[in-house]
This record gives structure tokens, C-alpha cells and sequence, in this order.
């Protein structure tokens, strides 16, 4: 399991963005920085500093994913034909973790990861235990029989803060996800700004 390196509300005050769009994020109350030197004035990004945040705002985004997992996602969606940028929203979108999260099984993209870790989802009937799975469109993600009533699901379920995109079908009585197609940058539900053509300037410098 990867180790998170960063609580999740440190993310927010680091990014100075309520990245997931949640009400009880710090940065309802307090806009700026974590630590004893947050509350400085910014000066103005450069170009790199603009990228670097742009990357690691998207990486957070995911789970606070490390350096390493996140470079070999980009090295894939630089292989494939067509926009990088676009590439990888869609291969950051097909983890099995992203899918259980944007299907609402799970409250928060860091208990999803821990969801599928533990064994609670199957994916065309067969248990899956790595967050980092690539679904492909057509498959169907169940939570798994014995953790529908987890109170943890209940919750996620209940929640009235961010919606199910229609890349997804789901159907929260039976607990089951269908991933109908692998999204773009347009169809993803982000809360904030994500610039994914940021990360594709930025790994192309460094």
C-alpha cells in the first residue's frame, strides 16, 4: 500500500485550493498556507513554479500519489496517440481507485484506495485488491456482497456534495459501477481548475 506522504487537508493549504470540493476542507476558514510561515504574501509563480504546482496539485488530486507512480502514468499517456495532457486524465480517471470514488462507493479518494486494498471490490466478478488497476470500458465494479452495509459505503452513498459523471453507470442499490467510457478533461468532475497541459510542459523540461 503506498504510504500517504501528506494529510489531506495539508494538501489543500499547500495548493491554496479546496481541490476535492469539500465543506469541511481548512480552506473554508483559513486561506493560506500550512506552518508557521504560511500566512506570508506569495509572490508571483514562474513558469516552472506554475507547472511544478500544476503537477502536484493533479498528483494530490489522486491520492497524493508518489513522484514515481504518477512519472510512469504520464510515460504512458505520452506513448499513446493524440493530446498527452488528455491521455492522462483518462489513465488517471481508469484506476480502480478513481472509479470507486467517482461512483460515490467511498466518501474520499484516500479511503477508496484503502477500499480496494482491503478486498471490498470486484471487478467482472473477480476480487481486485490494487488501487492502481487499469479498468477498461465495459467493465463492471461491485462492492463486494459482505461490505455493502460498511458504514463507511452508507455514508458515500448519502453524500449530496459532488455527483456520478456519465462515463459511469451506477446504481447504488445493487452497489455496482459500469465504466462506460474512458473520459476527457471536459467530462471529469474536478472542483477546481486541473491543467494538465501544465504537466505535460513540465515533464517536457524536466
Amino acid at each position: 500500500m503506498t504510504k500517504r506522504t501528506s494529510a489531506k487537508y495539508k494538501i489543500d493549504r499547500r495548493m491554496g485550493e479546496n481541490i476535492w470540493g469539500r465543506p469541511k476542507s481548512p480552506l473554508n476558514k483559513r486561506e493560506y498556507g500550512p506552518g508557521q510561515h504560511g500566512q506570508r504574501r506569495k509572490g508571483k509563480l514562474s513558469d516552472f513554479g506554475t507547472q511544478l504546482r500544476a503537477k502536484q496539485k493533479l498528483k494530490g488530486y489522486y491520492g497524493d500519489l508518489t513522484e514515481k507512480q504518477f512519472r510512469k502514468i504520464y510515460a504512458e499517456a505520452e506513448r499513446v496517440k493524440g493530446d498527452t495532457g488528455e491521455m492522462l486524465i483518462g489513465l488517471l480517471e481508469r484506476r480502480l481507485d478513481a472509479v470507486v470514488y467517482r461512483a460515490k462507493f467511498v466518501p474520499t479518494v484516500f479511503a477508496a484506495r484503502q477500499f480496494v486494498n482491503h478486498g471490498h471490490v470486484t471487478v467482472n466478478g473477480k476480487r481486485v485488491n490494487i488501487a492502481s488497476y487499469k479498468v477498461s470500458e465495459g467493465d463492471i465494479i461491485e462492492v463486494r456482497q459482505k461490505s455493502k452495509q460498511m458504514a463507511l459505503v452508507l455514508e458515500a452513498v448519502a453524500l449530496t456534495e459532488r455527483d456520478v459523471p456519465d462515463y459511469l453507470e451506477v446504481d447504488h442499490n445493487k452497489m455496482v459501477a459500469k465504466f462506460v467510457r474512458t473520459p476527457g478533461l471536459s467530462d471529469v468532475p474536478y472542483p477546481v481548475q486541473m491543467e494538465p497541459n501544465l504537466v505535460v510542459e513540465y515533464y517536457a523540461k524536466n
